[in-house]
């Protein structure tokens, strides 16, 4: 398989080439210049692979759905990667489904760090490290993170040889438990930044040193070459399109729907990967109907969908509780531009929203993505909502951002836009963001229009136990542990300083 650039290309890439290197000409992002083709009848072979349904393994289909795409890279290398399924899951499906009346929710948190981050993360830092090694070569990781990324980052690429890993956070955006996840990370590959600013001034940061010449020149001096562990890096995306047809496979497993039925799926989304993911599994062959985007307040993809318009203009961001989606620039959706509409009229929009803040899509352009997208946001108050109804009536606890995509899901069914059986993403654990489903659940602190995040004082120790003594809940020793751990790597810095701190990590 090659890569292309979503604004121009010099020459086509490898997937090696692409996950060690991921920025692309011109500030664009790389793309696959074909995706491979995955008929029903392959579908059909992998649901039917055993006798007992619960015999066919994730690994087994990760590595059936990877086989398509004829990358470069040795398949004993492939099959470790896939191996952290096995090794750092806590569950045997890997991605659980938990079956409601004309839905289901496929739970993509039973890594490492309890959010779906690890689903990509989790392989691709095998393969990232191991390219490296195995090329001689010294490569410094860059995260920039609203609260899931980066944990998950730091946790796959902890101690690995010829990694250096620097992750970027906002210092008041994220959970506590998110926060103690990098925090205390004692590797001596790694290191920690929190600015003062937010996801967006983060990710731009990034973004710009992958283009500085000085910056790249003086790793160039030190023997050290860029990589990216967000989604900019197509090693992500790729990880990201498995589990949709995970989900799909179990459903006709299970005998929710038939093969070829279609379904939609509903997909809490802020850097819009997941929901690339989804879209690339559409084109690929999965019958999926329509991709559902639920956002929070921070609705700019609402926005795009439903309007056809991408304004940054006098807009800023809102602090919410489901701060992993706390993003205004999305960088995936250049990738579903660019596949849209080609790489010139790409160029243009991208161009548009870079100098401008803005962009807008003509009518016949906006239909073109409403073929395959639908989109709906949910206030605090409304997650919250979710949330307490869920435990009270399923007994089923939800974070913040599921509950989002579960208001979605709801309010459009009731509109008869979601037609088909539907399959909601649950992105993280609860216990990530105990507070919020505290709050939500007792009831307290109810006026959200007034009532600020930060003012919440209840610990994320103490919401834990108090959401456990009351459900049939349990957290996992991983979250448990971090109330323990000692702080070693808090380093609080203005955004201005992220290119000298790195500097200073990298000469050590």
């Amino acid at each position: 398989m090659n890569f292309i650039g979503t604004r121009g290309t010099e020459t086509k890439k490898s997937f090696s080439e692409v996950i060690l290197n991921p920025a692309a000409p011109n500030g664009g992002l790389y793309v696959p210049e074909k995706l491979p083709e995955i008929n029903l009848k392959f579908i059909e072979k992998l649901a039917n692979k055993y006798v007992d349904y619960r015999d066919l393994s994730y690994t087994f289909v990760a590595k059936s759905i990877l086989s398509k795409f004829k990358l470069d890279i040795d398949k004993d290398l492939i099959q470790k990667a896939l191996y952290t399924y096995i090794k750092n899951f806590d569950d045997d499906e890997v991605v659980p489904i938990a079956r409601f009346s004309n839905f289901a929710v496929a739970e993509l948190w039973h890594g490492p760090t309890r959010a779906f981050k690890d689903m990509a993360l989790q392989p691709f830092g095998v393969i990232l490290s191991e390219l490296a090694q195995k090329r001689g070569e010294n490569y410094l990781i860059m995260a920039a993170t609203s609260g899931d990324t980066g944990p998950a980052t730091l946790k796959t690429f902890e101690n690995k040889d010829n990694i250096k890993v620097v992750c970027i956070y906002p210092h008041q955006g994220t959970s506590e438990v998110q926060k103690l996840q990098m925090v205390t990370t004692d590797a001596k590959n790694e290191k920690v930044l929190g600015i003062l600013g937010d996801f967006d001034d983060a990710q731009s940061a990034l973004k710009a040193l992958l283009k500085d010449e000085e910056f790249r020149k003086i790793l160039d001096e030190n023997d050290i070459k860029l990589s990216a562990a967000n989604s900019v890096n197509f090693g992500r995306i790729i990880f990201q399109t498995i589990y949709h047809f995970w989900a799909y496979i179990r459903l006709v497993q299970y005998m929710d729907i038939s093969l070829g039925e279609k379904i939609d799926v509903v997909i809490p989304s802020g850097n819009f990967g997941n929901a690339l993911g989804a879209y690339y599994a559409k084109k690929m062959g999965l019958p999926i109907d329509k991709i559902v985007i639920a956002s929070n307040k921070n609705n700019v993809l609402y926005e795009l969908i439903k309007f056809g318009r991408y304004d940054l203009r006098d807009k800023k961001l809102i602090k919410t509780i489901s701060p992993a989606m706390d993003i205004l620039k999305s960088s995936n959706v250049e990738r579903m531009l660019f596949d849209k509409f080609g790489e010139e009229r790409t160029t243009e929009l991208m161009k548009s929203l870079e100098e401008n803040g803005f962009f807008e899509l003509s009518e016949d352009e906006l239909k073109k993505i409403q073929e395959d997208f639908d989109a709906d946001f949910a206030t605090d108050a409304e997650s919250e909502e979710m949330i307490k109804k869920y435990a009270e009536s399923k007994n089923y606890i939800i974070d913040p951002h599921t509950a989002t995509a579960l208001k979605a899901y709801e309010y459009l069914k009731n509109k008869g836009r979601i037609k088909n059986f539907a399959v909601v993403y649950s992105t993280a654990e609860w216990t990530k963001f105990a507070p919020s489903i505290y709050y939500a659940l007792t009831g307290e602190d109810v006026d959200r229009e007034i009532a600020e995040v930060e003012e919440r004082t209840i610990s994320d120790k103490d919401a834990i136990a108090y959401i456990e003594s009351r459900y049939n809940v349990k957290a996992p020793e991983v979250i448990r542990e971090l109330f323990n751990k000692e702080i070693v790597n808090e380093n609080i810095i203005d955004k201005f300083q992220i290119k000298e701190e790195i500097l200073k990590f990298i000469k050590n």
